[in-house]
């Protein structure tokens, strides 16, 4: 459908009309989303400057696509009650992060295609991409700390610790999954990369599962056997159960709306992601020992949980064998006196300088990584992910 939308004349920058090619809920907020001179807004408003960066834009588009999904696609009166759950299912456990994978993918399209051959309309869908791979985290996050019993998330209580949800966020997770689905189909199915998106989306589900797989497999409740925790496992669960979705798919999106469709390009461009999203997993080992709950919104439980983390597999590496025993006695117990034993023994062990150690080898491998892989790609795709990643404290 095609709306008109007359703007007034203000200096000759300004056009007098400008047709836009716009579903009904890019309409609602175009006056906002396009309002980067000083001209008339909507409600005879002067607007300034308002929304010109890509997260404000990413907020309005959550605003959006909440309605559409909850208001607009199915209109069936008997679905009220369960179209409310998802939208206190969508407000609740999709916001409060840190949005990178999200905005990953409009800031790599930015990187791809010169701003003259980026439409508005494209940057919607960009938009729209990244909000469909934070729901995917939304799913993934839900499930997860059913599964490892957490407390906190994003400074608030998981959502199945909420009172009156219980066991129920299983489902809940899965309307979360569901909505990303509802979304490529609406707004991407007309577009040459539709498929691609949904092989993509799909394949990434698949290996983030066999991941969560592995780390359950590696560390069930209440069997401790530190012969698991090795350096190739925990390799393979990190590359699974979070490099592929958190680094490799918001890129690889962006790639293929940009209409590059080269399996040698995609291929080049995960050697390189995959490492990121290494060291992003490590890091996030060392702020759950290390990192203060206030900054990072979440309590650090891997070492009652019995996990396989990146900081008992390097500490298992460089222990003598009374440490070990010390460590076999005291991990994956819940009581504060084990907890504190294990902290004191990798203070003795110097984690953290072996932690900062990694830290600056990791960033060397990634610039190596890029000389060598991104020859035909931007470097920015890959530099702008590691600005937002390296040295963080949440």
């Amino acid at each position: 459908m095609r709306h008109l939308l007359r703007l007034p004349i203000n200096g000759p920058k300004i056009l007098r009309i400008m047709w836009l090619a716009v579903s009904p809920l890019k309409l609602r907020n175009i006056s906002r989303l396009l309002c980067t001179s000083p001209f008339q807004g909507e409600n005879g408003t002067q607007c300034k400057k308002a929304l010109q960066s890509d997260p404000q834009l990413f907020e309005v588009q959550f605003e959006e696509l909440v309605s559409d999904l909850t208001e607009r696609d199915l209109s069936d009166p008997v679905l009220t009650d369960a179209l409310n759950r998802l939208k206190e299912v969508l407000l609740y456990n999709a916001p409060g992060g840190k949005r990178n994978r999200g905005l990953s993918v409009i800031g790599s399209l930015r990187e791809l295609v010169p701003p003259a051959q980026l439409p508005q309309d494209t940057v919607q869908r960009a938009l729209l991409v990244g909000w469909c791979i934070e729901l995917l985290q939304a799913f993934f996050l839900v499930a997860d700390d059913i599964m490892d019993a957490s407390v906190t998330r994003r400074g608030q209580p998981c959502w199945y610790k909420k009172d009156g949800i219980g066991l129920d966020a299983v489902n809940d997770a899965f309307l979360l999954e569901g909505s990303i689905y509802r979304l490529l189909r609406k707004y991407c199915r007309d577009q040459p990369y539709y498929v691609h998106l949904l092989e993509l989306f799909t394949e990434t589900s698949f290996q983030t599962e066999l991941g969560q797989a592995l780390d359950l497999m590696t560390a069930p409740p209440g069997h401790i056997d530190l012969n698991r925790f090795t350096i190739q496992r925990y390799k393979a669960i990190v590359k699974y159960k979070t490099a592929f979705y958190s680094f490799y798919l918001p890129v690889a999106a962006a790639m293929y709306m940009a209409g590059i469709e080269s399996e040698v390009e995609h291929n080049n461009a995960k050697h390189i992601l995959l490492e990121m999203g290494e060291f992003f997993q490590i890091q996030d080992d060392y702020l759950d020992c290390y990192g203060d709950p206030a900054v990072t919104g979440k309590i650090g439980t891997d070492i009652q949980d019995n996990k396989c983390s990146w900081l008992v597999v390097t500490a298992l590496e460089v222990m003598t064998h009374a440490q070990r025993a010390e460590l076999e006695a005291c991990y994956g117990r819940h009581d504060d006196a084990s907890v504190e034993k294990v902290k004191a023994l990798y203070h003795t062990l110097q984690m953290p300088a072996l932690y900062h150690k990694y830290e600056d080898q990791s960033y060397q491998r990634l610039q190596k990584l890029i000389a060598c892989h991104a020859q035909n790609l931007p470097h920015s795709v890959f530099l702008n992910f590691a600005k937002k990643i390296y040295k963080r404290n949440k």
